[in-house]
Formats: structure tokens, C-alpha cells, sequence
């Protein structure tokens, strides 16, 4: 399998370091950190989607506009999976499954570019999505971003152990070297993404953690982040306890595994460098941003 790691969404929130720990200005910047995994007999597989070309086209039928505006969030085509698929030379129609961590509007909005694709998710993320109780949860879901996705599998939290996590199992019709995790406490059905790699497993966390220091021993977190998190979360303590146990896994030296999270640019910029299959955009990082 061959990985490319994509940034599939870019937000600017008021705020500068505040928010992403680096940027000297004033906005700061957050990423939409997709994977496209070029497998040897399931197609292209994407890991997310981050916001779609009808999010750009008309965003106000789409995402709310609370998020649009506190987030500052740059809707441009170039920053879409689908533009960035065909950019690596591939046709929507190669994209076969989309595997989601959970269905938050900055990951769900490009299902309707990839119709062919096959949608993976756990129930429970469905199940809250269509019922949309409270004001978060009527804003940070947005049924428009996948009204139209024909072909879903979903899964309940079953399956068996893998590095002290339970209930992580293979997906239909994908190889055995991707793996779901439930992950829950952001959302109640959020899941995390494991890959096997000859070089070892990368997992993809989603929001169980939105900051590259939440991971250290010693784990920090940006006012900003920290406060977001929080807005956003669905059960606390179990969304602790879930990175308490991925902290544990990131320093865990005979583990093998690379972690990271959907909205870190530093951790985005990091893994592009160490991937074959590295495609920056023209101005997609803010030059001061380096891994450290």
C-alpha cells in the first residue's frame, strides 16, 4: 500500500499561537489531516474527507454558520480530496471506500464527490448524527454533506484487541492491515484508523486529541484547542481516558506506532516529509510552522 497524506481543509481562527502553538500573527491555522491509501485490490481507500466542492460551492446550506465564521474557515477547491485525488493523476471513480473517524462537518464533507465509494463507519456515529439533539449537535452535523451516499457499512463495537484497545476489527471488503477503533468521547461513535505499514502502524486518531503535545509525557495544550475541545466533546471523562491510553501507546518505544490527529498542521507537514508520496500545495503551510 502507498499512503499520501492530505490536508483537505485549512481553518484561520482569530487567535495566532493561541490556537496552533507557532503562528506569529494573529490567525492561527488548523488542517483537515486525510489519508489516501492506494491499496493493491480495493481501490483508493480515503481516511476522511474534510470539506467537499458543494461545502465550497454554497457553505451556508451546508455548514453552519458558527462554525464557518469562528473557525474562519478557507473554503477553496484546491483544498478538497476531490481536487487533490485527481491532482495525484486518479478519477473519483478509483476512490472505492471512505473509512470516517466520525461525522463532524470538517470530515464528512466530501462523501457526495466520491459516489461510487463505499462509506465505513461505526453505528453508534450514525445514530447520533440522524437524531441531532442540542445546539452542537444540530450544528456540528450536517445530514446535507450526506444525503446521497448510496453504499454505508456499519459497525457496532465489536471486534478484538490490538495495543491494549478493545472491540478493533478489519472492514468489509478493505486488506487487514486497516484497522477501526473505537474511540468515543468527542463524538460516542468517534473511532480512530490504524494502518500497517512495512515500516510500522500509523494511526489516525481523529479529534481524539486535536494538539501534537497532548501526546508527550508531560502533555500541554494551546488555550485555544483546549477550550474547543471541550465546546465539542460529548463525554469527558471517557474522551480523557481515551487519550490517556493513546498517550501511553505514543510513548511506548517497542509499540511501532506513528499517531496523529486530524487538525495538527506541524504533525500534517511532518508526516508529508517522511511519505513517498509527499504533494505540498502552493501555500498551504504557514512558513514559520515546522515540526518540533
Amino acid at each position: 500500500m502507498r499512503i499520501h497524506h492530505l490536508n483537505c481543509g485549512c481553518m484561520c481562527p482569530v487567535g495566532g499561537k493561541l490556537w496552533d502553538g507557532v503562528s506569529p500573527g494573529l490567525t492561527g491555522h488548523l488542517i483537515c489531516h486525510c489519508l489516501l491509501v492506494e491499496t493493491d485490490n480495493s481501490g483508493l481507500v480515503l481516511v476522511d474527507t474534510g470539506f467537499g466542492s458543494r461545502d465550497v460551492e454554497d457553505p451556508y446550506e451546508r455548514i453552519s454558520p458558527l462554525f464557518i465564521h469562528t473557525n474562519r474557515i478557507q473554503l477553496e477547491h484546491r483544498y478538497t480530496a476531490l481536487e487533490q485525488v485527481r491532482s495525484l493523476g486518479f478519477s473519483p471513480r478509483d476512490v472505492r471506500h471512505i473509512v470516517l473517524t466520525h461525522l463532524d462537518f470538517d470530515h464528512a464533507g466530501g462523501l457526495e464527490d466520491f459516489p461510487e465509494a463505499t462509506v465505513h463507519i461505526l453505528r453508534a456515529e450514525i445514530e447520533e448524527a440522524e437524531v441531532r439533539h442540542g445546539f452542537i449537535h444540530r450544528r456540528r452535523y450536517s445530514p446535507r454533506q450526506w444525503d446521497e451516499v448510496r453504499d454505508w457499512r456499519f459497525y457496532d463495537p465489536t471486534g478484538e484487541g490490538w495495543f491494549g484497545f478493545r472491540s478493533v476489527r478489519d472492514l468489509d471488503g478493505l486488506p487487514p492491515e486497516i484497522l477501526m477503533i473505537p474511540l468515543p468521547g468527542h463524538t460516542m461513535g468517534h473511532a480512530g484508523i490504524a494502518i500497517e505499514t512495512p515500516e510500522g502502524w500509523l494511526l489516525n486518531a481523529g479529534d481524539a486529541y486535536f494538539h501534537r503535545h497532548e501526546m508527550d509525557e508531560d502533555p500541554s495544550c494551546t488555550p485555544g484547542l483546549r477550550a474547543y475541545q471541550k465546546l465539542m466533546e460529548e463525554d469527558r471523562p471517557l474522551r480523557l481516558h481515551n487519550q490517556d491510553r493513546l498517550r501511553a501507546l505514543a510513548n511506548d518505544g517497542r509499540s511501532n506506532v506513528k499517531i496523529f490527529c486530524s487538525h495538527d498542521p506541524v504533525e500534517l507537514e511532518a508526516l508529508q516529509r517522511l511519505s513517498t508520496g509527499w504533494r505540498p500545495i502552493s501555500g498551504q503551510y504557514h512558513p514559520n510552522l515546522r515540526a518540533h
